[in-house]
């Protein structure tokens, strides 16, 4: 019979629940849903994949499952354009060209010779062969999947099934264990079945004005509890209004600590109106802001 009792090999924790106090003492308040879909990813070794909106703590997550875990965290950056090169490996040209030069005055032309110009001490190990080289010991963070190429896409397929790749003028590198790997999705753009069906997954909303309260206050602890509540509230009523880019709990937390930089413990219309650029981050979203601040910000203190 197996005993579920024990932590499960590679888990910081032996239940659910463990887990989310875990990530709680590191500052990262999960509710039961995304503790639950983190578990089971953990558990069975299955990328997790994260959709919600900006600022809800995707990322955030991945660096604070590298702190519990003790991993390091590889972190790959998607955008427009990514490419293999950017993101698996490249060569060490300038390297490449000195041993040209030197073998050159050396005068060896050996088949040998040459071949050494594609050996491992040339290669540049880029976030995915980081974490295929690191296996086990990482967090893979692979963020804003949904700004890469529908290629790129594509390409991620085979590396979350194999965790291995093929470098023609070396050989095959395969992970010797799964390291965790996270990706996240703004969702600018719908993302493949075929990706998703490989990973877990789960939608990250904004949390309700209680559970951002708390974390704010576990973040910044200096705050007082009346100027995050009031910004809190304030927040949540930006975010009713149709704003192009609806601020997320790191606009929260931002606002917060803009505040507590210019020496002020209130929010009041005056104060919003010159630090909105904390939380308000698009122009068209400002003006909308500005002729709606009277119900934004209570006044009363």
């Amino acid at each position: 019979m197996t005993d579920h009792s024990s932590t499960p090999a590679g888990l910081p924790a032996g239940s659910v629940s463990e887990l989310t106090d875990l990530l709680a003492e590191h500052g990262y308040l999960a509710d039961r849903g995304l503790a639950t879909v983190t578990y089971v990813a953990l558990k069975l070794g299955r990328p997790l994949l994260l959709e919600g909106e900006v600022g809800v703590g995707k990322t955030e997550l991945a660096k604070t499952l590298a702190a519990v875990t003790g991993r390091r965290l590889i972190r790959l950056q998607c955008h427009e354009g990514i490419d293999t090169h950017q993101a698996l490996y490249d060569w060490d040209h300038a390297r490449q060209i000195l041993q040209i030069r030197l073998l050159s005055q050396a005068d060896i032309t050996d088949d040998d010779a040459l071949e050494r110009l594609y050996s491992p001490r040339f290669l540049l190990a880029r976030p995915l062969l980081d974490a295929i080289q690191t296996g086990g010991d990482c967090v893979l963070l692979i963020d804003e999947i949904d700004r890469a190429d529908d290629e790129f896409e594509a390409f991620l397929l085979e590396l979350l099934s194999d965790f291995q790749i093929t470098i023609p003028e070396i050989g095959t590198i395969a992970a010797e264990s799964r390291p965790i790997v996270v990706l996240t999705s703004n969702r600018t753009r719908e993302l493949h079945d075929a990706l998703k069906r490989r990973c877990l997954y789960h939608w990250i909303g904004f949390p309700p004005a209680d559970r951002e309260v708390d974390i704010v206050r576990r973040r910044l602890p200096a705050a007082s509890e009346q100027l995050t509540a009031k910004v809190v509230a304030a927040v949540h009523r930006l975010r009713d209004l149709e704003l192009a880019k609806p601020p997320g709990v790191a606009e929260t937390l931002d606002w917060v600590e803009t505040l507590d930089a210019v020496g002020v413990d209130h929010l009041d219309g005056e104060v919003a109106r010159d630090t909105l650029g904390a939380v308000v981050k698009d122009r068209e979203d400002l003006e909308l802001v500005a002729e709606h601040l009277g119900g934004i910000v209570d006044d009363g203190r």
